[in-house]
């Protein structure tokens, strides 16, 4: 009987050990869509290159391409005279774009670390390295791929590269690691909104004009056309953005405007709202389409303090109401709000071609309000600023 009760002891002990163990394993081998997100966790094996002033230049380890090792060239920019562990944002450029120095010097005299890489698989000289990504090129970004060979795309080695940049940021003993964020412009909005539910170490994301749902609505229905049916459905399986925002879950700040080309209004709602956490709007009336005026909107840099810093938030909107022909949102502001607006248009279709306009509402007792034109049909939302000058709105509201 005693051996009989030892037995048992030694099977039950061995299946709890073989739990563990297989526990263990699942969770060495956590994927994401078709990356191994544990992998891109760890620190990558890094090459620190010349420094000059706030910024130093690092090539990283990025993913194998037919066999073949990759390196990533990028900036890293840390504040002067850090004397304790610093924020830290992750820089993501978009089409035609590079490892901008001065946008990473931008957020490290605001206090950040900062890292800015290069997507396009060149070095300092704008020139491709030897062993490079794919091209960020229309042919890298929608490639002709199999079920089984996702990793010849763009889009999988541009997120392997964010992530693994998150990684080297963590990894320095100037950057606080549990204080990082991330922003991208364009198409590195499209990958911000991909990494957002991809990496949760992020505690913030920025998207600003890029978004999902690029196959609902966006500049490239044309090249999904030529794609055809099959090939288009696995991209949208591996690569759209709409697969992954439902697992965002830190706070998010979309920014965008009203008439961009390249990622409608209609996607753009439909991103925010495939979102978990915390969601936060700066959408601006004809905001041009570009790296620069992408990184300079004041609400990008409070955003972040609010959440990295302890500094005042942005004001949070309620949703948008509409009764008895008025628009009304509540609103909750530490920061004075100082000017209320309706935007709205009476324009259908094509969104790029759509005329705006700005009439002022009223602010009164945490609640902005404007009366709406009688001209149908109507699209329409309201904003509120504060008196640094930041801005945000409401989704927007449709009429038929």
């Amino acid at each position: 009987m005693l051996r009989s009760c030892r037995y048992t002891l030694v099977l039950t002990f061995c299946f709890l050990l073989s739990i563990v163990v297989c526990t263990e394993k699942v969770v060495a081998q956590q994927t994401v869509g078709p990356w191994n997100v544990s992998k891109l966790k760890q620190t990558p094996p890094a090459t620190w290159g010349e420094k000059d002033g706030l910024l130093q230049q690092v090539y990283y380890e990025g993913e194998p391409l037919q066999g073949k090792p990759t390196r990533v060239f990028a900036y890293v920019a840390l504040p002067e005279n850090v004397d304790k562990p610093v924020p830290g944002m992750v820089l993501i450029h978009g089409g035609g774009g590079k490892a901008f120095p001065q946008w990473a010097t931008l957020w490290a005299k605001r206090g950040y670390a900062a890292i800015a890489m290069d997507l396009g698989g060149c070095g300092p000289d704008g020139q491709r390295h030897a062993d490079a990504m794919p091209p960020q090129n229309v042919t890298g970004k929608f490639p002709d791929f199999a079920d089984n060979e996702p990793q010849v795309a763009w889009s999988y080695h541009a997120v392997a590269a964010v992530v693994r940049a998150h990684s080297l940021l963590r990894s320095l003993e100037q950057v606080d690691a549990e204080r990082t964020g991330v922003t991208g412009i364009s198409w590195g909005g499209y990958l911000t909104s991909i990494v957002s539910g991809v990496d949760d170490r992020f505690k913030l994301a920025v998207p600003v004009y890029g978004c999902g749902f690029l196959h609902h609505n966006s500049a490239w229905i044309p090249r999904f056309e030529i794609m055809g049916p099959e090939l288009s459905a696995r991209w949208i399986r591996f690569f759209e953005p709409s697969q992954y925002l439902p697992r965002a879950k830190c706070p998010m700040l979309f920014v965008n405007g009203t008439n961009d080309h390249f990622y409608p209004m209609d996607s753009h709602r439909k991103s925010y709202r495939a979102v978990q956490g915390p969601v936060s709007l700066c959408i601006r009336v004809r905001m041009p389409h570009g790296h620069e005026v992408g990184w300079n909107p004041k609400e990008i840099g409070l955003y972040a303090d609010s959440i990295l810093c302890n500094g005042d938030p942005l004001p949070q909107l309620g949703e948008l109401q509409t009764a008895d022909g008025l628009a009304t949102a509540s609103f909750q502001a530490k920061v004075p709000v100082v000017k209320g607006q309706l935007h709205f248009t009476t324009d259908a279709g094509d969104w790029e071609k759509r005329q705006w306009q700005s009439v002022d509402g009223q602010v009164s007792n945490g609640q902005v309000s404007a009366r709406l034109p009688s001209q149908r049909p109507l699209t329409y939302f309201l904003s509120v600023t504060d008196e640094r000058d930041a801005m945000v709105n409401t989704t927007y509201g449709e009429i038929p």
